[in-house]
């Protein structure tokens, strides 16, 4: 049984008659639909055709062009500075008279993104597997997606040098200044994420967001956020130990699908 958008909720063994749900908030109306075909002879349903099982959308073979695990650090930022930045002239003039340009933030991010990243890529020897700058449709990207015994986590990089940080539960401040809906952003993307490992898997997956801040002087995360973890840059190497919620096969599984740059094309 699969909701309109594809997501699978349950599953009947025609055999057994046994019932398998995949999510508890639809289990009762999973088991509503599913009752006709239980209550028969080897899961049949009372009339002369039987249901089809569950078909899972696939993947065609992972071809180079196509693997998300050749990404670096900070990637999509890079290819959009090369792009559409300033010419080298340009930078050059910012850079001796010390002045910020629109693309000052731009670059920044990239730096933070890229030590971000290094720090997860020191995971791996302990069966973590991490993404870069996964290119979703509408020109956003995932900046890090990391999958790996301790479960799957999307992290959003912030990069504000000797800056005081604070972060609420629908938006960051900076300095004081404007609010910002980094918290609100990254809440969206780990739902993204969550859709389409969860259409190619046909099984549950919980996605932790998260909020990785680099170079910041001081963060304070307000009390009452408890769904979006927060962290300083050098605090991810904590999550290397974490085990307990995927198996090495179910990684192995959410890692293939993640890498795939066609799963993300409609997400």
């Amino acid at each position: 049984m699969e909701l309109p958008d594809g997501m699978v909720v349950a599953w009947l063994d025609r055999a057994t008659g046994e019932v398998t749900i995949v999510r508890e908030e639809y289990r009762a109306v999973a088991l509503e639909v599913l009752a006709p075909y239980v209550s028969q002879p080897n899961g049949l349903p009372p009339s002369s055709m039987s249901p089809l099982p569950p078909r899972l959308p696939s993947l065609p073979p992972l071809t180079p062009g196509d693997d998300l695990a050749r990404n670096r650090p900070g990637e999509a930022l890079r290819d959009k500075l090369a792009a559409e930045g300033p010419g080298s002239l340009e930078r050059l003039i910012s850079w001796l008279l010390r002045r910020e340009s629109e693309w000052s933030p731009w670059r920044r991010g990239l730096v933070g993104e890229r030590r971000v990243g290094a720090e997860l890529e020191r995971l791996s020897g302990q069966g973590w597997y991490v993404l870069h700058s996964i290119l979703l449709p509408n020109s956003v990207d995932i900046d890090h997606l990391l999958i790996g015994p301790g479960g799957v986590f999307n992290i959003n990089t912030k990069h504000y040098p000797e800056k005081n940080v604070w972060v609420g539960n629908d938006s960051v401040t900076v300095n004081h200044g404007p609010p910002r809906p980094h918290t609100r952003r990254v809440r969206t993307e780990a739902r993204r994420v969550q859709r389409v490992l969860e259409r190619y898997s046909g099984t549950a997956v919980h996605v932790q967001p998260a909020l990785v801040f680099v170079g910041v002087s001081e963060l304070e995360p307000v009390a009452t956020l408890h769904d979006v973890k927060v962290w300083h840059q050098r605090e991810v190497a904590a999550l290397g130990p974490l085990t307990g919620v995927l198996t090495p096969g179910q990684i192995q599984t959410l890692y293939a699908i993640a890498r795939h740059r066609l799963a993300w094309a409609e997400v």
